[in-house]
């Protein structure tokens, strides 16, 4: 399957949507660019970090990113796939940081329309949920919901994960 431009995957917490997201890219050109946004705080976090490392082959590029996308999309080759996993952690990481928020996404915006090569983002969906019970899981909600939504418009294709099965929001699979 060739894929589209910008694919945007989303789903709950353990939906499938990373290796979806990687296996999208198995009919693409090597080699393909990982864009990590996640960063081991804990032991937990870095077994999670270390199962995905463990699942991508030596066909995969992995940059680390965890607060400038546009700099690592901007330093993917040209021509090569990218996946970038995922936008609701760089998203906590832009927030807990105290960075400009609007400033950071306008850039990763530009970034992703001077890629030449397909771009598959991962994003959780968090709004399915009860309203949180405190102002910074209200305010990460609300703002993972609009990134979602500014990527949703602009994709090509949107695949939203239900326990690992795909459903097609937007464009063909």
């Amino acid at each position: 399957m060739s894929l589209p431009r910008l694919t945007l995957v989303l789903g709950g917490a353990r939906s499938g949507k990373s290796r979806f997201a990687e296996d999208m890219l198995a009919g693409e050109p090597t080699p393909w660019v990982y864009v990590a946004t996640a960063q081991a705080f804990d032991s937990e976090m870095e077994s999670r970090i270390g199962e995905h490392r463990a699942r991508r082959g030596p066909d995969w590029r992995t940059l680390e990113a965890p607060v400038d996308l546009a700099v690592a999309l901007r330093q993917a080759p040209a021509g090569a796939p990218v996946l970038v996993d995922c936008l609701t952690i760089w998203l906590s990481n832009l927030m807990l940081g105290g960075h400009d928020m609007e400033k950071a996404i306008t850039a990763f915006v530009d970034a992703l329309a001077a890629r030449d090569a397909p771009v598959v983002l991962v994003s959780n969906e968090v709004g399915l949920g009860i309203v949180p019970d405190n102002e910074l899981a209200r305010r990460f909600r609300d703002e993972a919901g609009r990134l979602n939504q500014r990527m949703a418009r602009q994709a090509d294709r949107v695949v939203f994960m239900v326990s690992v099965l795909p459903m097609y929001v937007k464009g063909a699979p």
